[in-house]
């Protein structure tokens, strides 16, 4: 459990904290000197029948409250410290707020510092609290009067904090390891070193983790949760992480560390957005707004589906100047940058979206209808199942029982709505029926021209063709695919046009004529010609010797038979021998040679002679 302070500057968060824990978190010189919290701090907290917790302890000055969003985004319960002595502040709501967006649920409300006032006095404190605490989320937190100086309170604080920490629902511990890093230093003899609040999975020692935005895998070093060494850290807990094969200066706060091949980091969003009914008024097209996840803080642009509404959650695109490591269920902040001011906040329902997307409400819509809108928005390139935890922010558990009620087309690891299978099978059936229409001699459409027509991902589009097979749809000729009532039929005109081309070959014998020859004798297109020569010689009628010349089936035959009859049983015969034997010139010699040599009826030596395979 990770336990966070919020409130104004100076009523105590920094001095409670040490008298819970005995640990100082103001570690930078400059606070120690000024009295203030400037950076996050950390102490680890014993409270009885829960063990250990960490807490995160937030400055409360105005000028830094990006960085208490950092240190609040993660936390389970809030510890929200007022001083008794001034009551609700302007940090004290703004905190409240910024809690409230990013959905923390419970909290214990500390009143300090009341050994300075009457008991009346504080009671009207607590009056007060309670009525700011009645329209959000801690309406219900217990107010606890405490005194680090005389150690009242404190007590009654932990039980308070301890019964806050048993009201949690208990974490998944099956989900994808992240943690946003909050801070990196180097430590001697380790090398660099990062920290954070683990939001979900575990992360073991010896494993590899990747880095993002750098994008780079690293191994984990070490491993400490709550300042002691451990070998696994998991959801709920702050730890440092030892890493190798990375430099101080490749990370910063706001990198995030995750395991998994679904995480990217986005520049664009879709989300369900609240904004402050008081900051409606000036916010236009082109606000510029401060964007908080984790412990990420980047420029963002706000595009809202439809006009602003004070106290309605509104689907947004929000574009951001640096890309941000994203969950869908992630809660982020919005704030002004001048004057600094927190506007909304909201809730992540596509932390990738495409470019120009268009905002859709993921409040309204389940886990199923989420699945289908990214599927059909996707179009043909699918969607990656790996995608799918972040995409829609679910457990490998909950997104295998997801796929088994939505049943997608799915191939390999990639995605496509259930009826794309559909579609695609009747467009592949009329591209190859308008093939067949245009090339009836063809016994089939080239594979990677049908799959290229099919616009589908090249996984899809094998295995649909393969569907279509299978199913006695289609046919598989070498590398073409046909319809299978389909049969090369040439037309009347073809035939005539055909029974033309085989007397051509009859009488020309062995010295048959070019493609070209062809066309010139026949008068037709070389296109019409080479179809007709194709099928015919699949029909056995002319035989390919090599390309663009054919030969009659029954002329190869006889130059097959006249060499046999003219060669003695092992004898080497010369392509001069077999001119004579032949009466054929040189031209029409050689293809017919080189014929015979490529389907083993002759054998070829280095000078040229050959020999007859014997029968």
């Amino acid at each position: 459990m990770i336990l966070g302070t919020a409130g104004h500057i100076d009523h105590g968060k920094t001095t409670l904290v040490h008298a819970l824990t005995g640990v100082n978190t103001d570690r930078l010189p400059e606070e120690q000197r000024r009295g203030i919290t400037i950076d996050l701090g950390f102490a680890p907290l014993e409270l009885e029948g829960v063990g250990q917790v960490g807490i995160v302890d937030v400055p409360g000055h105005e000028a830094f409250v990006r960085t208490m969003v950092a240190g609040a985004a993660g936390i389970d319960v809030a510890l929200v410290v007022i001083a008794a002595d001034e009551g609700l502040m302007p940090q004290t709501h703004e905190h409240l707020a910024i809690l409230e967006f990013l959905g923390v649920q419970r909290g214990v409300v500390a009143l300090t510092k009341s050994d300075l006032v009457e008991a009346e006095w504080l009671e009207l404190v607590s009056e007060e609290v309670r009525e700011a605490l009645a329209r959000g989320p801690l309406a219900d937190a217990p107010i606890v009067a405490v005194s680090a100086r005389t150690g009242a309170g404190l007590t009654e604080l932990r039980t308070a904090l301890a019964a806050a920490a048993h009201a949690l629902p208990p974490r998944g511990r099956d989900d994808l390891f992240r943690m946003p890093i909050d801070r990196v230093f180097s430590v001697r003899g380790t090398g660099t070193v990062v920290t954070g609040t683990v939001w979900s999975g575990t992360l073991a020692r010896d494993a590899s983790v990747r880095a993002l935005p750098l994008d780079r895998l690293l191994r984990v070093r070490g491993l400490q949760a709550h300042d002691r060494p451990v070998d696994r850290v998991e959801a709920g807990q702050r730890a440092a992480i030892a890493l190798a094969g990375v430099d101080v200066a490749d990370l910063a706060r706001g990198a995030v560390l995750v395991q998994g091949a679904g995480w990217s980091a986005a520049r664009r969003l879709r989300a369900d957005v609240l904004l402050d009914a008081a900051s409606l008024a000036s916010i236009g097209p082109r606000t510029r707004f401060r964007f908080h996840l984790g412990t990420s803080d980047v420029g963002a642009r706000l595009v809202l589906a439809g006009l602003p509404s004070p106290d309605d959650v509104m689907p947004a695109r929000i574009v951001l100047d640096e890309p941000v490591v994203m969950r869908a269920g992630d809660r982020f902040v919005l704030r002004r940058p001048s004057p600094a001011s927190t506007v909304g906040g909201g809730i992540v329902s596509d932390p990738s979206a495409p470019h120009r997307a268009r905002a859709w409400s993921a409040a309204s819509l389940s886990p199923e209808a989420l699945l289908r809108q990214l599927l059909a928005e996707a179009g043909r390139t699918g969607v990656p199942v790996a995608e799918l935890e972040v995409k829609l922010g679910l457990s490998a558990y909950a997104v295998m029982e997801l796929l088994e009620d939505v049943k997608p087309w799915r191939e390999g690891e990639h995605l496509l709505p259930a009826e794309a299978r559909e579609r695609a099978q009747k467009r592949a059936l009329d591209v190859l029926a308008e093939f067949h229409r245009q090339e009836p001699l063809e016994p089939g459409a080239p594979l990677q021209w049908l799959r290229s027509r099919l616009e589908l991902p090249e996984e899809f589009a094998h295995a649909l063709v393969a569907s279509l097979v299978k199913n006695a749809q289609a046919t598989l000729h070498g590398h073409r695919a046909a319809l299978a009532s389909f049969s090369p039929q040439p037309t009347p005109a073809q035939q005539a046009l055909a029974d033309r081309i085989v007397e051509l070959f009859r009488v020309a014998a062995a010295e048959s004529p070019t493609v070209g020859e062809v066309v010139a004798a026949t008068g037709s297109e070389e296109r019409a010609i080479g179809g007709l020569l194709r099928h015919l010689a699949r029909q056995g009628v002319l035989v390919e010797l090599e390309p663009d010349r054919f030969i009659h089936a029954p002329a190869l035959e006889k130059v097959i038979t006249t060499l046999s009859a003219g060669v003695a049983s092992g004898a080497t015969f010369s392509p001069a021998d077999a001119r004579t034997l032949l009466g054929v010139s040189r031209k029409y010699l050689i293809p017919l040679l080189e014929y015979l040599d490529g389907h083993g009826v002759t054998v070829r030596a280095t000078d040229g002679s050959r020999t007859l395979t014997p029968v």
